[in-house]
Parts: C-alpha cells; structure tokens; sequence
C-alpha cells in the first residue's frame, strides 16, 4: 500500500494587512514556496484582505483565514469567506465563524505577555465549539505558555495546532503542522488529529519587526 505523502502546512502568519506587519502578499507567496511549504493560512488580525490577495497570486497554496480579537482572547481561523470584525463575544464570533465553515482553532491560548490571550475559564467555555488550539506559538517568549497550551489539550482531549506567527517573510515555516492531504475545512477536520508538528522558538528580537511596523505605519497615518 502507498502511503500518501503529508502536506506541510503554516497555520499562522501575517501580512502589511496586519496592523504590526510589512509583508508584502507576493513576498510571503514567494518565500513560502521556496521554503516548501505545501499551504499557507495566512491570519492578519481581524482582516482577511492580505489572504485575499495572496490566495489570488497562488490559490492552491494560501488559504484565506483571519486572527479575531474578541472580548476575552484572540480566534484563528482557516477557510474564512466573510471578515469577521473584532471585540465580539466569542461565542458570536464562532457563530459567524460556523456560519460560513471555517475551521476554528484558538491563538496562543495562555500567552500572558498577550492582549490576545485567554483566562482558563473564558477557554474553557468555548472549548466544546472549536476544532483545536494553538499548541505551540513560535513567537511565544516563555516556553511555559506553550507548555501549559499543550497540558490543557491533553487533558481536554482537544485536537491542536502550531504556527510561526511570522510577521516577516523569514519566520514563515518555523512551526509547521504535518498532514494527510486535504482540501478544506471538513476535511480538515477529519485529520487534523493526525498531525504531526515541527516546531521552533523564534528570539524576543523577531518581535522588533512587528514593532517597527506598526510605528512606520502610525507615522504613516
């Protein structure tokens, strides 16, 4: 029997339509596929008008997803086809999210240092209507926020995910999921208990680049 070969997949990056980002969509295409990576789920924060772009120039690598803020923590979302905007409820947020199919995981579950993370009992709430949470976080500072991230899933018996969080086009492919093949969200679901995951911390200083971004930008503005 021949064994299907696993795709290689960033969950988690970010493009100039994030407010802490100068990635270009051509630019993170173009070092994705020179990295190798079978797909990309491009996440800029409560926006999916990079992904949009990006899928344009290479639909069968980008699939269109978003970061939410909501009112307790952060959604990251896959196969996203209407923008869902920010500081909802969660639960109104999955709602919309289901809504249209999208496959829903949580970013960066217990990143203290984060405005986007979450109170245990906040996730605890929202566990039964999602289909994973970040386990690993690249640009997490301290291990113990991924460890705990990782604890939790077990314990709950959730399905996870991991992502670069890569504002610049050189983060992209730090943390990576590997999967069975698929071709959107339900089939997505149907594997992502399979995964395997390849993943790698990325320094404090990889966080400069979202800091100069969002001053260039304020100036900017």
């Amino acid at each position: 029997m021949t064994l299907s070969r696993k795709l290689t997949l960033e969950f988690h990056c970010h493009t100039h339509a994030s407010k802490d980002s100068l990635t270009r969509p051509e630019d993170l295409v173009k070092v994705a596929r020179r990295k190798g990576l079978d797909r990309l789920v491009i996440t800029d924060h409560n926006s999916i008008a990079g992904a949009r772009a990006a899928h344009a120039l290479d639909p069968e690598l980008v699939i269109v997803g978003e970061e939410i803020m909501t009112t307790k923590g952060e959604v990251l979302a896959a196969f996203v086809l209407e923008e869902i905007p920010p500081f909802l409820t969660p639960q109104e947020t999955i709602k919309r999210l289901k809504d249209q199919g999208a496959f829903i995981s949580v970013s960066h579950p217990f990143d203290e240092l984060r405005a986007g993370g979450w109170q245990e009992n906040d996730l605890l709430e929202i566990i039964p209507f999602v289909d994973a949470i970040e386990v690993y976080n690249s640009r997490c500072m301290l291990p113990r926020f991924n460890r705990r991230a990782q604890e939790f899933a077990e314990k709950h018996h959730l399905a996870g995910t991991v992502g670069s969080d890569a504002h610049a086009a050189f983060e992209v492919g730090r943390s990576v999921i590997l999967l069975d093949p698929f071709t959107g969200p339900n089939e997505m679901r149907n594997v992502i208990r399979g995964a395997k995951f390849q993943v790698k911390w990325s320094p404090w200083w990889f966080h400069l680049t979202s800091r100069v971004a969002s001053i260039r930008k304020k100036f900017k503005s």
